[in-house]
């Protein structure tokens, strides 16, 4: 497996500088500050990801005041507490997408949620307690407790509210395999616990968050 300074070069290289690099580099939240950020808020973000799976983000973000206003700020009891007759009418809602599954989706994981506040007091709590060196479990757990989170959602959410998270992208799997580090599927758990443990690798010796080492990962490639 190639040394991760040599992917960072190569980033550089075709970006033109570290600057160009840093510039382009996001950064996770550090975990008190995860479990400070309301249960409403991820419960908002996690359906948003939801129904961003398969349409273009500008058409979903430009729907969600619309659905903020329809599931009550998404605050999770009032939502968990929605009966079938309201979601069936809400499915009908042409001010939100019409999407049936996705829609029920939404009090499945508010009740999901419920048993996590519940249990730890808040789900960023829950959420914050997770280390990097863990991340695949933690996509495990939320796609077996939540509805609609298989496939990238369960990451990509992860992203989208600051958890730090390597994204397997069809970029990212690329520069894995040109770079020596795994080559294969990437959908069996043998095998996500096999790129954990590349990325684990890198993080001790660049001390890079997970979520900039799968930049630089994507970047490193033509």
């Amino acid at each position: 497996m190639t040394e991760f300074s040599v992917v960072e070069q190569r980033a550089c290289e075709r970006l033109g500088s570290i600057d160009a690099l840093e510039s382009r580099l996001i950064r996770p939240e550090p975990p008190e500050s995860l479990a400070m950020i309301g249960d409403d808020r991820y419960l908002s973000v996690m359906n948003r990801r939801v129904f961003r799976a398969g349409l273009t983000h500008r058409l979903v973000d430009a729907r969600w005041p619309a659905f903020e206003i329809a599931f009550a700020d998404f605050n999770v009891d009032a939502v968990a507490a929605l009966d079938d007759t309201d979601l069936q009418r809400l499915a009908r809602d042409e001010a939100l997408i019409r999407h049936r599954k996705k829609i029920f989706a939404v009090r499945d994981n508010a009740i999901a949620m419920q048993a996590i506040i519940a249990e730890f007091g808040s789900f960023g709590v829950w959420l914050a307690d997770w280390a990097e060196d863990e991340t695949v479990e933690l996509w495990l757990e939320l796609r077996a407790r939540f509805s609609q989170l298989g496939g990238n959602s369960a990451p990509a959410f992860l992203r989208m509210c600051g958890k730090d998270t390597f994204l397997l992208t069809n970029w990212v799997v690329r520069a894995l395999d040109e770079w020596g580090a795994y080559q294969g599927r990437t959908s069996s758990r043998a095998a996500l616990m096999q790129i954990q443990s590349v990325f684990d690798a890198w993080h001790e010796e660049s001390e890079r968050p997970l979520c900039q080492i799968s930049q630089i990962l994507a970047l490193s490639i033509d």
